[in-house]
């Protein structure tokens, strides 16, 4: 299915995909007309065409032990009326899959009538290439550089003695139709390559990980350059932890490092300022628009602009233009992130956040790059101001409780320090707190704003997007540090 001339643009490529190849059982006029049926008489609605083509490879120790690649591809149709949404999905691309799936969400009715939302405003910026990463190279090129990865972080240290990597690629061609006729496309590259190294001294063992990625091609991933700096900044990790003591616990200064840190900022804040919970008043944030929910010179900002990045796309799975959507303007609640559906309700304009795991699944407000905007104060002197605290350089895995904000993290590089100085590094570190409350406690914000590698995927009510995060380094007063050590 894949169409044959890369510099297509998405509505000529994905006609080729949907409707034009060889096989086809679904004609464009007979899809667009059966849509202009269904949404009669709704609020809103679409449908949603998605092929996709990904791959995983991985290494262990040495060995390729697992390699797959799939493709997918189908539709979902939904229709809107009021709050309720009659939605439908099928792996089977023709005119009866459609017409039984037509039949399904027009229950939705019910002998009412609403009136059509207008069409998202069309754009013609493009924020990635179209290049479809499986085409690019072979496999034989990709499995390689797993084999070079492998002997390269083997050849630096010789306390190394395990090395994972995994090299994975998607490309996802989109089309959505609306009742009026209007159609937008999109075509979606990702790639990403993980690497984990664990090294051993006296018997203890630790380990170290990185990983990057974003909406460009593996030819970026297969410069030698970029995946040797991959494994030296695992490597670096990993002989870090080899050093670490427990980490303490109590309340505590806590000054967290720059770019993957703001996945703390996206899971206890940012899951806060979806337009779903607020519209149903079960978010921490709810009822509070124009009201100071953090410390003056936070500002924090949802953008699926950037060019490049993984968390961001040029129009959303509604059709809507990716936007910048300012929620937090120096400690003021300015603003929440929408779909098309929760801004109909809430009175207010789409930002382009409208986002689904795949053609099987409704989309739902979600964030695209989440990011706290720099301030002016620097590391060191957020260092030098700290008496007793935690450096967090780096986190894993964390969870949030959107209706309490309550959260948990946990540091997977992390540091003592003692009289304004970093000191040993620590393990076990956890930070405890709450959203809303943690925002608060910003009393310093550096001007070395960054954005994560690119290796963020974001689960809510059970669909996976990718999503970017970046902050600048901060200074956090009084947060709870669960630990092991005295």
């Amino acid at each position: 299915m894949r169409p044959t001339d890369p510099f297509l643009n998405p509505l000529t490529a994905t006609d080729r995909l949907f409707f034009d190849r060889a096989g086809a059982t679904l004609g464009r006029a007979e899809a667009e007309s059966m849509v202009r049926r269904t949404l009669e008489g709704m609020d809103d609605g679409e449908l949603f065409l998605e092929y996709r083509e990904s791959e995983m490879i991985s290494l262990d120790d040495g060995v390729i032990r697992s390699a797959s690649f799939d493709t997918s591809s189908g539709f979902g149709l939904r229709a809107i009326l009021g709050e309720e949404t009659g939605f439908a999905h099928a792996d089977e691309l023709s005119e009866s899959a459609l017409k039984r799936a037509a039949d399904t969400v027009t229950q939705v009715r019910a002998g009412r009538s609403g009136s059509m939302a207008a069409a998202p405003q069309a754009t013609n910026r493009r924020l990635y290439g179209d290049v479809n990463p499986l085409g690019e190279t072979d496999f034989a090129s990709r499995a390689a550089l797993l084999s070079a990865l492998d002997a390269y972080a083997r050849g630096r240290d010789s306390r190394v003695v395990q090395v994972s990597a995994s090299l994975a690629a998607e490309w996802q061609a989109v089309q959505i139709i609306r009742a009026d006729g209007a159609r937008v496309a999109d075509l979606r590259p990702l790639v990403r390559l993980n690497v984990s190294v664990v090294a051993e001294k006296d018997g203890r063992r630790e380990s170290g990980g990185h990983g990057m990625g974003g909406r460009y091609s593996y030819t970026r991933l297969l410069d030698e350059a970029v995946w040797k700096g991959a494994v030296d900044e695992a490597l670096r990790m990993a002989l870090v932890n080899l050093d670490a003591v427990p980490a303490p616990a109590g309340e505590m200064e806590v000054v967290l490092g720059s770019g993957w840190p703001g996945i703390l900022l996206h899971e206890a804040v940012g899951h806060g300022l979806e337009g779903d919970f607020n519209r149903k008043g079960t978010s921490a944030f709810a009822g509070l628009m124009g009201r100071r929910v953090a410390a003056p010179g936070v500002t924090v900002v949802d953008d699926g602009t950037l060019p490049d990045r993984r968390g961001s796309l040029t129009v959303d799975d509604e059709g809507t233009p990716s936007g910048r959507t300012v929620m937090i303007e120096d400690g003021i609640l300015t603003g929440y992130i929408q779909d098309r559906l929760n801004a109909r309700l809430m009175g207010v304009r789409p930002t382009g956040n409208g986002r689904r795991q795949s053609y099987a699944h409704a989309p739902m407000p979600r964030m695209t790059n989440t990011i706290m905007l720099g301030g002016g104060a620097t590391t060191e002197e957020m260092i030098r101001s700290t008496r007793r605290g935690l450096y967090a350089v780096n986190f894993g895995g964390g969870q949030v409780d959107i209706t309490s904000g309550k959260f948990v993290f946990a540091a997977s590089e992390a540091y003592l320090i003692e009289d304004g100085r970093v000191t040993a590094p620590v393990r076990g570190a956890t930070l405890i707190g709450n959203g809303a409350d943690a925002m608060t406690k910003v009393s310093m914000i550096g001007g070395d704003m960054a954005l994560d590698p690119g290796i963020g995927t974001c689960g809510k009510s059970g669909q996976g997007v990718p999503v970017g995060v970046g902050q600048p380094t901060l200074k956090m007063t009084g947060l709870t540090v669960g630990g092991t050590g005295a």
